[in-house]
């Protein structure tokens, strides 16, 4: 595995020598116990926004992170939400604010305080909502995604205000989503209502991963997503597969002959209008992935490049969801329609609305045996990069560099965070830093979900750098 270098002059001619390093690393050392054991009560609250949870438990995590935030010493601290499309409330976010002193700039940290579904606990090998630490780790549902994200804002914002005091004029905003892992879907009717709450100069996003344990990443790019169904129809109606069967192929079949022409022999997705490039400039080695991945031995790998180009650069197509029987109610039946949900991740630089277009031609242009296909559009979200040379992108690296004592990497992102998009453009002006705590290892959305303790102290202390970096002047190149 290789790793980037941030540039050669990180902030140009930025005095980072007379920021108070020192004092700022030892204000998060002595609070660092107590910033995990807060985190161990926000992971026991189960605040899940999807609509069969019970969202009681959600109020009660946004009342949570709303008192942790007022005991900063932040009085100006609301839990909003917005209407839906269909009449119901979306989750509830808080807000809140320190106005920035005149002349100074204002730093927006998101987070999300709702989790995913703990799944099957049977595979979980303690209980999800009870944290617990094991050879540094922490686990528990949200350990990582995203309450230590929470918590990273939280601590920093301690520790430079014990360490600045007055001193400290940077206005900063806490926005701390409770609807994230169900897709942000009031979203942009937040940021429409709320703009002037939540406007800033730069936006820091905690909801990303690092290279891996030991080696911080600031994520500059991530791919776009669109999804859709597809449905098959080869008949008015099931027969029997004995009378019927053979002149007549059923719709799984033909479903998943339909499915196959999704990729080419190599595994790269072969879909005509699709943006790739190979552009990555570190690489994942392949055993390291394999293991982060958990690929079984002789399986092959799909694609063509790095592993990094493939993953950050390239699109990629999932069949996540069929409704087809299940075998235990299986029938000797030729069934008429079969139906699947495909997601498709988008290189950077892809339009989502070309990317639909393209994904529902290839659908109905290569229906197997004439069969009656059709494609429902489902949703779609922006592919994001950075310009990692702007002031906020070089003080967040020189920042990573001092709290981990290693360089940076520079990392694109498979995955995507839709909402970004609707953040750039709502404030096109602002710096947007997509940063995180997570490492390969953490297994945000599955079973065993963790969060490396030594890193996170070092995110804290990376974020407190970054900081005390703005308000010492780290922007002025773009502050008027």
């Amino acid at each position: 595995m290789t790793t980037a270098q941030p540039s050669a002059t990180p902030l140009n001619d930025f005095p980072t020598a007379s920021l108070p390093t020192a004092a700022l690393r030892e204000s998060v050392t002595v609070h660092f116990s107590e910033t995990v054991a807060e985190l161990i009560d926000l992971v026991a609250i189960p605040g899940i926004a999807w609509d069969a949870f019970d969202p009681a438990a959600l109020e009660r995590s946004a009342e949570a992170v709303a008192t942790l935030i007022r005991s900063t010493g932040l009085d100006d601290v609301q839990i909003l939400r917005v209407p839906k499309d269909d009449g119901g409330q979306g989750g509830p976010a808080v807000v809140a604010r320190k106005v920035a002193a005149p002349g100074m700039p204002t730093v927006v940290l998101y987070a999300h305080h709702d989790v995913q579904p703990p799944g099957d606990k049977a595979l979980w090998d303690s209980e999800p909502f009870i944290a617990q630490e094991r050879n540094g780790r922490l686990y528990g549902r949200g350990a990582a995604d995203d309450k230590a994200g929470i918590m990273a804002h939280i601590a920093s914002f301690r520790a430079v205000m014990e360490t600045l005091g007055n001193d400290f004029g940077v206005g900063v905003t806490f926005f701390i989503e409770g609807e994230e892992e169900a897709g942000s879907p009031t979203f942009a009717s937040f940021l429409k209502e709320h703009r002037e709450l939540l406007a800033g100069d730069v936006i820091v996003v905690a909801d990303s991963a690092n290279w891996k344990v030991g080696i911080p990443a600031l994520t500059t790019s991530l791919r776009g997503l669109v999804d859709g169904i597809v449905e098959v129809r080869v008949a008015h109606h099931a027969v029997h597969s004995g009378m019927f069967g053979g002149p007549l192929l059923d719709a799984p079949t033909i479903l998943a002959r339909l499915i196959a022409t999704f990729h080419d022999e190599d595994g790269s997705v072969a879909i005509n209008g699709l943006q790739a490039s190979d552009d990555a400039t570190v690489d994942y080695a392949e055993d390291a992935f394999r293991v982060d991945a958990g690929v079984l031995d002789g399986v092959q790998l799909a694609g063509t490049g790095s592993i990094t180009s493939r993953l950050w650069c390239k699109p990629a197509l999932s069949v996540i969801g069929m409704d087809v029987p299940t075998v235990e109610l299986s029938s000797n039946t030729l069934l008429p329609t079969a139906r699947a949900k495909i997601s498709l991740r988008l290189a950077p630089g892809q339009d989502p609305a070309s990317a639909l277009a393209a994904l529902e031609a290839h659908v109905l242009d290569n229906a197997p045996f004439g069969a009656q296909a059709t494609f429902i559009r489902g949703e779609a979200g922006q592919p994001f990069s950075t310009d990692t040379s702007a002031p906020a992108a070089q003080a967040a690296l020189w920042a990573m560099g001092q709290a981990w004592g290693v360089p940076a990497v520079e990392t694109g992102m498979g995955g995507s965070i839709p909402f970004i998009a609707e953040l750039k453009a709502s404030f096109p002006d602002a710096q947007i830093l997509v940063t995180g705590v997570e490492d390969p290892d953490s297994r945000a959305h599955s079973a065993n979900e963790s969060l490396d303790l030594g890193d996170f102290a070092k995110a804290i202390e990376s974020q407190s750098l970054l900081l005390a970096a703005i308000n010492a002047g780290a922007l002025k190149e773009q502050k008027v």
